[in-house]
């Protein structure tokens, strides 16, 4: 019979999805979240999707966040319902500004949590999911799956992931 264990530690990181004028603010804006360690390089999202252009307009940014310190992977969906409360207080006229997805880097994995089902998610508690997006192999670095999405497929996130899993080690 197998014994539970706890899980090791692990770094928290939210993926941005806003427009220009949030990204000189973004200290502000995450600080519910902690204290921020490292920003990526900012791409631009509407070359991957049109996906948030209804509610947020064009001209969007799409950048990853890393946080000081390390966190227990349970407090991922509590983080997740403070996201959205962030979401919220920066939303005008009931459409976002900010998109914020927090999720956490393992020695191991890439995990991204959402509300949103699907067949590869599984339910974490309070209406939150969960889901491995990149998988780490000693030779390669973080290597996406199947429906990992595309921005998180770049070389900027790749690198940047692979730079917080080292932050990890440390």
């Amino acid at each position: 019979m197998g014994k539970p264990s706890i899980p090791e530690k692990v770094k928290l990181f939210t993926g941005i999805i806003t427009r220009e004028e949030h990204v000189n603010s973004l200290n502000t804006i995450l600080k519910p979240l902690g204290e921020i360690e490292d920003l990526s390089p900012i791409l631009e999202f509407d070359e991957f999707s049109q996906y948030y252009s209804k509610e947020m307009g064009s001209g969007l940014k799409r950048l990853w966040v890393s946080f000081r310190g390390t966190i227990d992977p349970e407090s991922i969906v509590d983080l997740k319902l403070i996201s959205n409360e962030i979401e919220h207080k920066y939303s005008r006229e009931g459409k976002r500004t900010i998109n914020i997805d927090p999720g956490y880097v393992s020695l191991t994995n890439l995990v991204l949590v959402t509300t949103k089902n699907y067949s590869h998610r599984i339910y974490l508690g309070k209406g939150i999911y969960g889901e491995v997006t990149l998988i780490y192999r000693k030779k390669e670095g973080f290597v996406p799956l199947q429906w990992t999405y595309p921005d998180y497929r770049t070389p900027v996130a790749l690198d940047f992931f692979n730079s917080v899993r080292t932050k990890l080690l440390a």
